[in-house]
C-alpha cells in the first residue's frame, strides 16, 4: 500500500485518486488499496484492507457494477483508478483497462502474433495475468509474447515469443520487483527466467532452465538476508535466484514433475509451496516402461519411436509431452528425461526456512505433507493457517507451523477448481470452474457463510481491494460491495 503524500510535487493521476479515495471513506483509510498483480501483492491473495467485505454476493445482490468482457482466464488486477485484464476474442488478443470506479471499458490494446499457441482444451490464449507498478502495465501472451504500455494503453516496448513447443499453452504470470520485470517461460524445451528493464524492455540477464519440462507456477519474491530472491517451483525441484544476477542460490529437491500452483511467503517470512501432478500420487503413480522395453518397439529401425510404434502404455497417450521438441519423433534422451520426472516425481507441500545455499533439502525444509494436494489452485496463507481447495470442493485447512491438518471437508460447490483462494476481513472466497462462489470464514473450523451461482466458467483468481470483491465469470467482470460501505458510493 502507498504511503499518502501531501506535497503538492507528489500532484499526479495516482493521487488524485487516492486524493478522492480518502475524501469518500474519511477516516477509515489512507488511500486506495491495490491488487497490482496476480493473487495481489506478492502473491500472496490476501487484502490488508481494514473494510468489510460483503458476504451474500450474487449477480442480483451487492453488485456495484458489472461489465461485460472478452473471454479470457487471466485475473483482474488494479492500480489506482484502474483494472487490467487480458483478453482473447478468437484470435484477437487485448489488454484492457477498465475504469476502478464505473466499470467502463477505457481502451484496448493489440498483442500482434504470427500465430496462435496450441492450449488445452479448457484453457483459453489469455492465460496469464498482467502486472503492474502502477506506471507500466506488462501483459504476456503465449502466442504473442511480452508487452509494456503505459497507463493510457501506449506501447512502451515488446518482446515477440511464442508459440512454444508445449501443447497445454503458456500460463505462468510476469512479476515485477524493483525496476525489474521478471518472465519464467518452461515449455518442453528452451525453458527460461528472465529480467527485463520494465522502462526500456532492455534484457538485463537471461538464465538456462532447459532441464525444466512444462510448468505453470507464477514465480514469488522473497527477502532473505537483505537480498532478494525469485523463487521458483518446477519440474522435480523448486529453486531460488539471486534478483540482480539471475543466478541460482539453493535448491530444494524432491517435488512433482509439473508445477501449477504458486509459491507463497508467509509473515513469518516461511517459504510454503505445494506441489502436485498427476501420476506422481503413491496409489496412481505411473511407472515408466524400461528404455529397453520401449526402443524395442521401433520396427523401422530408425533409432526413435513413433507414435504408431509406441507399445500400450499409459505413457502413449503422453505421446507429445514425451516428444519434447515436437517433431513426431521420441529419442532416448527425450524418453529418459520424461520418464525420469515420473519416477522420482513427488505430491507434496513444504514449508522452506529462509537462508541457506545450495542443495537445502535436508537442512531447511521445516515440514512436508502430502494430503488433499490441489491440481492449479495455489495455496493461501492467512492468519496463521494454510488453505487448499482441490478438485470436488475439498477445502483443507493446515496449521502454518506444523503442517498439521486442522479440517478438510466438501463443500456445497463440488466440482473442479482452477481459481486460487483469497482472503481478507476474515474471509476466505473460492471460485469453482462452474462458477460457483463459496464464502467461508477463516477458521481453523471453517464454516460456509455462502454460497452463489453466476451464470459462467470461474477460471479468473479473484480480486479484493479496499472492500470490494472482482469477479471474472464467463462474460462479465463484477466488482461487489456492501451497500452500506464508504467505497461503494464514489
Amino acid at each position: 500500500m502507498r504511503t499518502f503524500r501531501t506535497s503538492a510535487l507528489q500532484f499526479c493521476p495516482g493521487f488524485l485518486f487516492g486524493l478522492l479515495t480518502l475524501l469518500a471513506c474519511g477516516d477509515s483509510c489512507s488511500v486506495a488499496e491495490d491488487w497490482p498483480q496476480f493473487r495481489g501483492a506478492r502473491s500472496s491473495g490476501v487484502s490488508r484492507s481494514p473494510r468489510a467485505l460483503p458476504v451474500n454476493v450474487s449477480p442480483n445482490s451487492d453488485v456495484i457494477w458489472k461489465t461485460k468482457v472478452p473471454p479470457g482466464h487471466s485475473s483482474p488486477i488494479i492500480s489506482k483508478d484502474r483494472i487490467f485484464l487480458t483478453t482473447a476474442n478468437g484470435e484477437t488478443l487485448n489488454t484492457i483497462a477498465i475504469n476502478r470506479a464505473t466499470g467502463t471499458i477505457l481502451w484496448e490494446a493489440p498483442a500482434p502474433h504470427e500465430a496462435m499457441e496450441k492450449i488445452h482444451n479448457t484453457g483459453s490464449y489469455a492465460q496469464s495475468s498482467p502486472v503492474t507498478d502502477g506506471d507500466v502495465v506488462v501483459s504476456f501472451f503465449g502466442s504473442s509474447g511480452l508487452l509494456a504500455y503505459d497507463r493510457s494503453g501506449k506501447l512502451l516496448w515488446s518482446h515477440r515469443m511464442g508459440p512454444f513447443k508445449n501443447d497445454f499453452g503458456a500460463g505462468s504470470s510476469p512479476i515485477i520487483e524493483g525496476d525489474l520485470v521478471i518472465l519464467v517461460q518452461d515449455h518442453d524445451t528452451e525453458s527460461f527466467i528472465a529480467a527485463y528493464n520494465r522502462l526500456t524492455g532492455d534484457l538485463v540477464w537471461r538464465t538456462d532452465r532447459s532441464e525444466f519440462t512444462r510448468n505453470y507456477s507464477t514465480p514469488v519474491i522473497w527477502d532473505v538476508d537483505g537480498k532478494k530472491q525469485i523463487v521458483v517451483s518446477a519440474t522435480l525441484r523448486i529453486v531460488g535466484y539471486d534478483l540482480e544476477t539471475g543466478k541460482e542460490v539453493w535448491t530444494v529437491q524432491g517435488v512433482s514433475r509439473i508445477v501449477n500452483m504458486s509459491p507463497i511467503v508467509g509473515p513469518d517470512n516461511i517459504l510454503y509451496a505445494a506441489c502436485f501432478s498427476p501420476g506422481n500420487d503413491g496409489e496412481s503413480r505411473v511407472t515408466p516402461l524400461p528404455v529397453e522395453e520401449l526402443f524395442a518397439a521401433d520396427s523401422d529401425g530408425n533409432g526413435t519411436i513413433e507414435e504408431k510404434e509406441f507399445p500400450d502404455h499409459p505413457f502413449k497417450g503422453r505421446f507429445t509431452q514425451i516428444d519434447r521438441n515436437k517433431d513426431g519423433h521420441i529419442t532416448k534422451d527425450e524418453y529418459l528425461s520424461v520418464a525420469r520426472t515420473h519416477s522420482d516425481g513427488k505430491n507434496v507441500f513444504l514449508a522452506i526456512s529462509p537462508g541457506g545455499t545450495g542443495d537445502i533439502t535436508k537442512t531447511h525444509v521445516r515440514w512436508e505433507q502430502n494430503k488433499q494436494l490441489p491440481y492449479c489452485p495455489s495455496p493461501l496463507y492467512y492468519e496463521g493457517k494454510l488453505f487448499m481447495i482441490k478438485d470436488g470442493g475439498i477445502l483443507s485447512v493446515l496449521d502454518a507451523t506444523t503442517g498439521k491438518v486442522l479440517k478438510h471437508a466438501r463443500l456445497k460447490a463440488t466440482g473442479g477448481y482452477y481459481a486460487s483462494p483469497i482472503a481478507g476481513d476474515g474471509k476466505v472466497y473460492l471460485l469453482s470452474q462452474k462458477g460457483e462462489l463459496t464464502i467461508v470464514n477463516a477458521e481453523a473450523g471453517w464454516a460456509e457463510l455462502h454460497t452463489a451461482n453466476f451464470d459462467g466458467d470461474g477460471h479468473a483468481t479473484p480480486a479484493i481491494a479496499d472492500g470490494r470483491l472482482y469477479l471474472r465469470v464467463g462474460d462479465q467482470l463484477y466488482c461487489f460491495g456492501k451497500s452500506d460501505s464508504p467505497a461503494a458510493s464514489n
